[in-house]
């Protein structure tokens, strides 16, 4: 004969006498006594109980750390988090507030730091996802969805040109491909590269990193090699791709600087790639290239990490500190000069140059003033 129906915290089904791990499920008997009609009420508030206790959890602060830099770090983090959970309208709202310039065929945003511009695994919201909305916001709800003319890794924050007509972005997409959109990055380094000023001319290529974090990079696949302290040109890949930087130093101390990045080609992840394995000096906050074995948050020396104010078990949480700074556009269409487009620098670029005693120039090497354009969001 089956047992009897227990408590907490599952029911008992008298038939099977089998115990099932749902809080809701009820003994598929039509008729049952007094106890038993009372235990789905106790598996309700007990169901509740749990959901109040989860609530509380997600709404349950962290403690405000007191040092001003790790208190910034946990901003950012929670920023970033906050991005890909936002609804759509409210991340389209975001971006309407960062509009660098508008005409009628352009549109150029302030791309936010942590926000990937297309769809892939595990993205929940991007750029593209929201440019319909953008669009209504500012024309109105009959507007044309806006359209993409180029990409900005997740990571990296700044410029960033839409179009709203396909043809006018395919204009400005031949421009990129054609390389006569003149591109300023500007990055912070760990170390100073040697010399403070040069082209890295070196190609690219796509391996697989074998171990116990199994995962692709991109790195260099040079066109010479030494032979019998000889340099020898050698084949190319097949897959290696042309890639040329060019990079001066803006500001520097002894173990960071601040660097005016210049890319004449546009490969995945170049400027990481040559800064860290050709030159030496990773980027701020590169957790992917700063070692080519490991995928692991990027070390630090004991200097810049007091400097920084953070400890090494808090690097992880360091962004990559790239930012797109300037875009200049041929003439296109109806406008008949040059676009130039300068993008301020994010808060946290601002603190870091700070903290690590680098100096914002005022004019850029080629005698631009750009004081106006420098101030952080």
């Amino acid at each position: 004969m089956a047992a009897p129906a227990c408590s907490a915290p599952g029911l008992w089904v008298r038939r099977t006498g089998r115990r099932f791990g749902s809080l809701f499920t009820l003994s598929p008997k039509p008729f049952r006594s007094a106890a038993a009609a009372s235990r789905p009420l106790d598996a309700q508030r007990l169901a509740e109980r749990l959901r109040t206790q989860k609530q509380e959890q997600k709404t349950k602060k962290e403690p405000v750390p007191t040092n001003p830099v790790q208190r910034r770090v946990q901003e950012l983090v929670r920023f970033t988090q906050q991005l890909q959970r936002v609804h759509p309208n409210v991340l389209a709202k975001a971006l309407s507030r960062g509009i660098i310039h508008q005409d009628k065929d352009l549109l150029v945003i302030n791309k936010p730091y942590g926000l990937p511009v297309h769809g892939g695994p595990g993205v929940q919201l991007c750029i593209s996802d929201v440019l319909p909305i953008l669009a209504k916001i500012l024309h109105g709800h009959k507007a044309d969805p806006l359209h993409l003319c180029h990409r900005l890794d997740k990571e990296t924050t700044g410029v960033m040109v839409l179009a709203w007509e396909k043809e006018v972005a395919h204009q400005v997409q031949e421009l990129f491909r054609t390389r006569q959109v003149a591109k300023k990055y500007w990055a912070i380094t760990v170390r100073v590269p040697v010399p403070s000023a040069g082209v890295v001319d070196i190609p690219i290529i796509e391996k697989e990193v074998q171990g116990q974090q199994h995962h692709h990079k991109m790195t260099l696949s040079p066109s010479y090699r030494m032979d019998s302290g000889k340099m020898v040109r050698v084949r190319m890949r097949r897959n290696a791709h042309v890639a040329v930087t060019q990079y001066q130093v803006l500001s520097n101390t002894l173990s960071s600087a601040l660097l005016e990045l210049q890319p004449v080609t546009g490969i995945k992840h170049q400027l990481r790639v040559h800064l860290s394995f050709g030159l030496d000096c990773p980027i701020l906050g590169d957790h992917k290239y700063s070692d080519w074995n490991r995928l692991a948050p990027q070390k630090l020396s004991v200097g810049t990490l007091k400097k920084l104010g953070l400890q090494q078990s808090k690097a992880r949480h360091i962004p990559l500190h790239l930012h797109a700074r300037q875009l200049i556009l041929p003439a296109l269409g109806s406008r008949k000069e040059e676009l130039n487009l300068v993008c301020r620098l994010p808060r946290y670029f601002v603190r870091s140059l700070n903290r690590l005693g680098l100096e914002i120039p005022s004019q850029d090497p080629n005698g631009n003033d750009d004081a106006g354009h420098l101030g952080a969001q």
